[in-house]
């Protein structure tokens, strides 16, 4: 009798606590879909007024359509665009792509073969380093539109992600075909620059940026890509002069002031250097400016600063990390950029871990081959790393950090030939990397 009761009570509260599950379940959904995404301010650049308020506009004028009218499809595609431009805009991607994907997910249930929101649905899932489904989807994208040039730069940007880089190259061929325009042109220059091409990456990325309107977000980030061409290259004048134009077009830029920084860096004028940093960092949220402020604290001697913005970096990009997870919609990968992180913070187990979860879903790309490789270097483990430099290195790139990390890793290897080569070609260069890295790489040459 007691055990048919207590089998009792326990199915009885495992109804209750299913069933609460389930209304939990369904609550949740419906506040995601009722959920809504004002524009955020953008921080401290008042030039741009005049655009944030057509912004503005546009977008009040789309959501009043949106909330009035359910199987309005034009509206929606248009807020998703909207959110998309302003997360470049403010660097405030995790709240930006929620909002984007909420809109397109209601497209694409009244719609599910609807070419603009399956694009947009495939940018936003690279945009949260989704890369495989992201890829997917451009491919289904295409299917239903293989002669709209847009698809064919997400599918060069997804299959470099992967590691596919000769369909890379075929994609941007189809794609510069269909459109010859700043998109096109500046995924040729990136496509050249991973196999070893400077001075032809230098040339498609001016062809972008002729391309583009002076002053518009697009056109500007083409130019300080340009400028870190330069900076790769060690014409240091080149770089800065667009970083100049950058900011005559479009003052407060960060991305520019960001550039300025690492001029300042190249100089050894670490007060300046810091002081852009900062600047930049107060405008748009980019971990890459909390992440070069904490080397400069490193070098500088400000160890506390530097220890504290490098926790500060962990949690956050952990907390992006965790809140995908638990987002049935979009979530951001962020184990590389952990990686690195770890490494900075001399934690190589993490570091590892969080590296080989990457490479786990895409290992042939040559970035994070690269990464795991600096993770086994810096844990001492020097035969371990080699394996991985021979993917990182299959485009021939001469990416100057790249070079330095592959040099050192050989050196330590016992390659004692091709690290001389490699170590010899950063310095030769030029090549404006980290203080920390150059020192590293100067000290490696002169043990050979």
């Amino acid at each position: 009798m007691k055990k048919r009761y207590l089998y009792l009570i326990t199915f009885t509260i495992f109804i209750l606590a299913a069933g609460f599950i389930v209304v939990k379940f369904r609550n949740n959904e419906r506040q995601k879909s009722t959920a809504f995404y004002p524009l955020l301010d953008r921080k401290g650049i008042s030039f741009q007024a005049e655009e944030c308020k057509q912004v503005q506009k546009k977008f009040d004028e789309a959501i009043k359509i949106a909330r009035t009218n359910p199987d309005d499809i034009k509206s929606r595609i248009e807020l998703a665009s909207l959110y998309i431009r302003e997360a470049r805009a403010t660097g405030n991607y995790m709240y930006y792509d929620q909002a984007a994907i909420k809109y397109v997910n209601e497209v694409l249930k009244k719609e599910p073969q609807n070419f603009e929101a399956l694009a947009f649905k495939s940018l936003l899932y690279l945009s949260q380093h989704h890369f495989a489904d992201g890829l997917a989807l451009a491919e289904k994208a295409k299917e239903v539109n293989p002669h709209n040039a847009f698809v064919y730069g997400i599918l060069v940007d997804g299959n470099v992600e992967m590691g596919n880089y000769g369909q890379a190259i075929k994609e941007a061929d189809q794609m510069v075909s269909i459109r010859p325009d700043m998109r096109s042109y500046s995924r040729i220059s990136y496509l050249r620059e991973i196999h070893g091409d400077y001075p032809g990456a230098i040339e498609a990325m001016k062809m972008a940026v002729d391309a583009g309107a002076p002053g518009d977000e697009a056109t500007e980030w083409t130019r300080v890509q340009l400028g870190h061409l330069y900076e790769n290259i060690g014409d240091l004048k080149s770089a800065e002069m667009n970083y100049l134009i950058a900011l005559q077009y479009r003052p407060g830029y960060a991305y520019a002031i960001a550039g300025q920084a690492r001029i300042g860096m190249a100089s050894k004028n670490y007060d300046k250097a810091i002081a852009y940093y900062l600047q930049a960092d107060s405008l748009v949220s980019d971990y890459s400016f909390k992440e070069c402020l904490a080397e400069i604290y490193q070098l500088t001697g400000q160890e506390d600063k530097a220890r504290e913005l490098n926790k500060w970096l962990i949690d956050a990009m952990s907390k992006d990390a965790e809140n995908g997870k638990n987002d049935d919609n979009i979530g951001h990968y962020a184990d590389r950029e952990l990686a690195n992180a770890y490494v900075r913070t001399g934690n190589y187990d993490k570091a590892l871990e969080h590296a080989i979860a990457e490479y786990n879903r895409r290992p042939a790309n040559i970035d994070i081959n690269e990464t795991v490789a600096w993770v086994y270097y810096n844990k001492g483990d020097y035969e371990k790393a080699l394996p991985y430099l021979d993917v990182a290195m299959k485009t021939r790139s001469n990416n100057p950090v790249l070079l330095a990390h592959t040099g050192l890793i050989y050196a330590r290897g016992g390659d004692r030939t091709k690290a001389r080569r490699l170590l010899q070609k950063v310095i030769d260069s030029g090549a404006n990397i980290s203080e920390s890295l150059r020192s590293q790489v100067i000290t490696g040459l002169q043990k050979l």
